[in-house]
């Protein structure tokens, strides 16, 4: 089982920046997908960007050139740097580790909100 706790959502105005980190217990080993995913008030939860266990990225065409995701495989944790923050950047965002190659398994963070004021 691996459990997720997510850091550094908050309050920012439009332009600024904020770091989301994600570190799993006990380990991201055999993590296939480690992603960032959000969820706005009254929408559905969708994909922000991922990187996987090779290193290959990606991201939602909204926030391509503004978010960069990262793993440190060291720390156990991945990271969600978001740059350029809009309005609708604002959402409650969740880590997400999918082993489902791996024992079928699917885990989610607690959430962590991030409000973008303009």
């Amino acid at each position: 089982q691996v459990q997720l706790v997510e850091s550094g959502g908050g309050l920012v105005q439009a332009g600024g920046s904020l770091r989301l980190s994600c570190r799993a217990s006990p380990s991201i080993f055999s993590i296939d997908f480690m992603g960032w995913y959000r969820q706005a008030s009254g929408g559905q939860r969708e994909l922000v960007a991922l990187v996987t266990a090779g290193g290959n990225k990606h991201y939602a065409d909204s926030v391509k050139g503004r978010f960069t995701v990262s793993r440190d495989s060291a720390k156990n944790t991945w990271y969600l740097q978001m740059n350029s923050l809009k309005p609708e950047d604002t959402a409650l965002y969740y880590c997400n580790a999918d082993r489902t190659k791996v024992d079928g398994t699917d885990y989610w963070g607690q959430g962590t909100q991030v409000t973008v004021s303009s």
